[in-house]
């Protein structure tokens, strides 16, 4: 079912387990993520950054929500890292029903006032947004934006910001960066700060940056109030290197039918670890 008017992450905030936001690039990724959701029985976000959304244009939005709507379980299809008003309004007329507005490398005041903006209007639409406080980190130049430096999401920050935008869910900033993790950086999340934030807000909280974090370090950050859990990196990565490996030298191989399932069911593998890992399985049912 397509989740509307409310948001996906109240579930999750209450019950105390993390939704993956799975962000996809084109349909045959987002046809894989629905149906390892389903076989998961695994509540969902679709994600789309800017940057995808250029790449399969809103007219996919319909199809997506006639595919939501006869699922076995909730799916919500959100705009991630919008920059500025006027794509939000391009989300809300396009039909997404979950927004990011990221203003977080805006001084605080102009990120809580673009954000109350969006939160207005997204809100008479009936759509959810998601803001950010802090700065996330970034290890390569694909997709979402990041800080050469992390700035640390400050608890009683986090607090102002909340009462002053209205903010359905907050992604803060604990150590993550988007993208891979070179071999050489090792990620490490502040949880201690996360379980400060948490206690402070008590909304659902998102991390972004998810991809390739120890196990051991989502695991807890779950544990300690995180309901969303951006996974884009990984699954792509996945899909693709099956896709290398299928097309080889062959250059007679070229029917998409011929090539795609197996880079799906690679990719498949990985989204349902992230699923285990956050303890979506199975939490379908207390929608």
């Amino acid at each position: 079912m397509l989740y509307t008017r409310k948001s996906i992450l109240d579930i999750a905030n209450a019950e105390n387990f993390a939704i993956p936001a799975f962000n996809i690039s084109d349909w045959a990724m987002f046809n894989g993520v629905m149906d390892i959701s389903e076989a998961k029985n695994a509540p969902v976000i679709i994600a789309i950054h800017p940057d995808e959304v250029a790449h399969v244009t809103t007219d996919l939005i319909p199809a997506m929500h006639a595919r939501a709507h006869r699922s076995s379980v909730p799916v919500a299809i959100h705009w991630d890292h919008g920059g500025t008003f006027e794509q939000m309004m391009v989300a809300i007329r396009a039909g997404f029903t979950s927004v990011m507005i990221d203003a977080s490398m805006k001084p605080f005041d102009e990120n809580v006032a673009l954000t109350r903006k969006v939160v207005e209007a997204a809100h008479a639409a009936g759509i959810q947004v998601e803001g950010e406080l802090g700065t996330i980190g970034a290890n390569d130049s694909y997709g979402e934006s990041g800080a050469a430096e992390i700035i640390y999401t400050n608890p009683e920050d986090a607090v102002r910001f909340v009462e002053a935008t209205g903010v359905d869910s907050l992604a803060v900033a604990i150590g993550t960066s988007h993208g891979l993790y070179p071999a050489d950086k090792k990620p490490e999340l502040r949880h201690d700060l996360l379980q400060e934030i948490k206690a402070a807000v008590g909304i659902p909280l998102v991390l972004h940056g998810g991809s390739s974090n120890p196990d051991a370090e989502l695991r807890r950050a779950v544990e300690l109030g995180v309901n969303k859990i951006n996974i884009s990196s990984d699954i792509k990565v996945s899909y693709h290197n099956r896709m290398r490996e299928i097309l080889g030298t062959d250059e007679r191989l070229r029917e998409p039918n011929a090539i795609q399932p197996a880079c799906i069911a690679a990719m498949q593998v990985t989204a349902a670890e992230k699923i285990d890992l956050f303890g979506a399985a199975g939490k379908a049912a207390l929608y």
